[in-house]
């Protein structure tokens, strides 16, 4: 495959003008039922990612290419699946291959929705359930509603680390970055890789390990964090070298649901809710977590005393480190997928917890992005809310697992928090956009 790669990069390179319809092309490839398995799209769309970074598409447009390229995947497959029903297991391919949509048809009849939005993110599943949907007829609004909101997530996850590192790549970046920003990505690639192993493999202890290298991590980012200028220096030219009209609004949104008066009411709501449904150890856990982190968060943020950057054209005057954005957002998204993940496999419990990053992590992106914080800030405040809520969880489950919360509590749960959002973001978001003005 190396030398086929080279090959199309090379060629990508030499003709950027062809480099937009590639990353629709190969979006596409990956979102579509059976091409998706046989064509190496992830690797493929990392290295066109990497050359739209380096300087011939802009993030928005990379990310919007991925996002309506995976839809539009996603809406083929399913109209494929809903035309040929049971039949579409004589198609080429799935002819010889049976397992290729039993896995998937497993998977549908077992998690329903949730497992298009869960799916999308692991890899043999994400071309064939669209497909599946299609073929268990599952009514088309339903499954563009859901297929719009996982292809958003998915659009980011993919394609803003290639895009990112084009980027970086292109721009010059103070000495010793490139070292600096090895050891921070390798701490927490070797932190996620033991976590993932350990759930897995359903180490007794996994959640005490995972809190005790979060709390390493964290450690070492108090340590540290002088010493690590060149990042939070190059990261902060990377991102505001690409600021546009466009990002800063989806960025400002993204911040203002991340104020700390909002992360408050968010997590007072949950665990209100979870104590008026009587769902007692989750309250417990739930609310833990949150305060925990807010109070740990306020503590060391005084402690330091970091100064923030001088980015905003009206700076913000309070301190810098941890990010309490990245912290409150973490600790609640987090707290949000440990219980969806009760009462299910280990590989469906970590799919959860991925899809609860995702959200926090466009919160903490967005702090960096409006230079309200350096990167080692949102990297302490997720460290932050992931030891404590992985100590909290090990703790409330030292003699019980915690258990799977019925559906009908999701039900009033999640429709309650987004009517909160939509109310602060149509409230406050025209002041926001002023207030994050650079």
């Amino acid at each position: 495959m190396g030398p086929w790669l080279d090959s199309v990069t090379g060629w990508l390179a030499a003709n950027p003008q062809w480099l937009a319809a590639a990353v629709f092309i190969v979006a596409f490839v990956e979102c579509l039922a059976i091409a998706g398995l046989i064509v190496p799209g992830t690797v493929l769309l990392f290295a066109v990612a990497v050359l739209a970074g380096s300087g011939a598409l802009s993030l928005s447009e990379t990310l919007l290419l991925g996002f309506v390229a995976g839809v539009l995947g996603d809406v083929v497959s399913y109209f494929v699946g809903r035309h040929f029903h049971q039949n579409i297991r004589r198609l080429p391919g799935l002819r010889h291959h049976p397992e290729w949509i039993a896995g998937a048809e497993t998977y549908f009849q077992r998690y329903g929705i949730a497992s298009l939005l869960v799916g999308r993110f692991i890899g043999p599943l994400r071309p064939m359930l669209p497909m599946v949907a299609g073929m268990f007829d599952m009514p088309f609004p339903r499954f563009a509603a859901v297929s719009l909101l996982a292809a958003a997530g998915w659009s980011v996850a993919y394609l803003l680390p290639g895009w990112a590192t084009g980027a970086a790549i292109r721009l010059p970046l103070p000495e010793g970055f490139w070292p600096e920003a090895g050891i921070v990505a390798g701490s927490i690639a070797v932190m996620i890789g033991l976590s993932v192993t350990s759930s897995l493999r359903r180490h007794r202890k996994a959640t005490i390990l995972i809190s005790g290298m979060s709390l390493l991590i964290l450690a070492g980012l108090f340590i540290g964090y002088p010493h690590l200028t060149a990042l939070d220096q190059g990261v902060m030219t990377l991102v505001q070298e690409h600021r546009s009209p466009s990002l800063d609004e989806v960025a400002v949104t993204f911040t203002l649901i991340g104020e700390f008066r909002n992360m408050l009411l968010f997590s007072a709501l949950l665990t209100a809710l979870l104590v008026v449904t009587r769902q007692w150890r989750q309250a417990i856990f739930a609310g833990s977590t949150l305060l925990i982190t807010a109070l740990g968060n306020t503590f060391t943020k005084q402690f330091f005393a970091r100064v923030r950057p001088e980015v905003l054209s009206d700076p913000l005057t309070s301190y810098s480190m941890p990010s309490g954005h990245a912290s409150g957002s973490f600790a609640l998204f987090l707290t949000l997928a440990v219980l969806a993940g009760r009462g299910q496999p280990p590989r469906m419990r970590l799919t959860w917890l991925l899809l609860g990053c995702l959200p926090a992590l466009a919160i903490a992106l967005s702090r960096v992005y409006l230079g309200a914080h350096w990167p080692t800030d949102v990297l302490a405040g997720a460290m932050l809310a992931a030891c404590v809520c992985a100590a909290t969880l090990g703790l409330i489950q030292r003699q019980t697992p915690l258990d799977a919360m019925p559906p009908r509590i999701w039900w009033l749960v999640l429709p309650a928090m987004l009517a909160l959002f939509g109310f602060f973001a149509l409230r406050h978001l025209p002041h926001a956009m002023l207030r994050y003005a650079y």
